[in-house]
């Protein structure tokens, strides 16, 4: 792998601090940046071999620290009561998203107008909310989001020139067919640039090592194809996004 930096880099809001960490490539000043919003199980190992792999590939990736302390859940009884809190309290989880956007613009490895977030399941969900509320950004890459956590309007986001790209399961209970045509026809409304890629036989978490040995394969399970194509597709949107090749 690349000689890669790793920092990290407290914030705070309200009485939530927060420790994200900025992967780059060593001596990177102001290259453009991935944004990375964690999955359910918090800012760990998964996560941080992502922001590695795209570190690696020339990029600054500021990972985000949403639910505080660097915590890592482990199990439903954990899991649940995190996003619960956030889909109880949009402004308090609005407001850690947009917080951590604020710090990635100031680390000096950061491009601030070269900017594009990714986020997996809750990080999914969480992304296509900070732009749905007037968030700015090059793109938006969420993958297996629970849209049924995501509000409906959209005009916020109205003609931002965002491009956003989403990844789900088909059988996915958390990004069911009413929702996803519900999610087109709200981003069509604003005039978005959208694609929204629909991957057979699979549910939620599917690019996951956790969900790995499902016990509720009904609901989320990994699905290894699949996950690399939703790979594939990423690091495509992000060679767009950011006109750069190897991306």
């Amino acid at each position: 792998m690349a000689d890669l930096t790793h920092r990290d880099v407290e914030y705070v809001l309200g009485e939530t601090a927060m420790r994200g960490l900025v992967v780059a490539p060593a001596n990177a000043r102001a290259l453009p940046t991935v944004m990375l919003i964690h999955d359910a199980f918090g800012l760990g190992e998964d996560m941080i071999a992502i922001a590695e792999d795209l570190a690696a590939r020339g990029l600054t990736v500021f990972a985000a620290d949403v639910w505080g302390d660097r915590a890592t859940p482990t199990a439903q009884p954990e899991i649940g009561p995190l996003i619960g809190a956030m889909a109880g309290n949009r402004h308090e989880w609005h407001g850690r998203i947009a917080a951590a956007h604020r710090i990635a613009s100031a680390q000096p490895e950061v491009d601030r107008g070269n900017i594009a977030l990714l986020g997996y399941c809750f990080g999914g969900s969480s992304a296509l909310e900070f732009i749905r509320t007037g968030g700015r950004a090059r793109g938006v890459i969420a993958i297996h989001p629970g849209l049924d956590l995501l509000e409906d309007d959209w005009s916020e986001a109205a003609a931002s020139g965002v491009q956003a790209y989403i990844a789900v399961g088909s059988i996915d209970p958390m990004a069911t067919r009413e929702q996803r045509i519900r999610l087109e026809n709200a981003l069509t409304a604003a005039d978005l640039d959208w694609e929204i890629d629909v991957y057979s036989h699979t549910t939620h978490a599917f690019t996951s090592p956790k969900s790995q040995n499902s016990p509720h394969p009904e609901l989320f399970a990994h699905h290894p194809r699949n996950a690399s194509r939703a790979w594939r597709a990423t690091t495509g949107v992000l060679d767009e996004l950011f006109q750069t090749t190897g991306v």
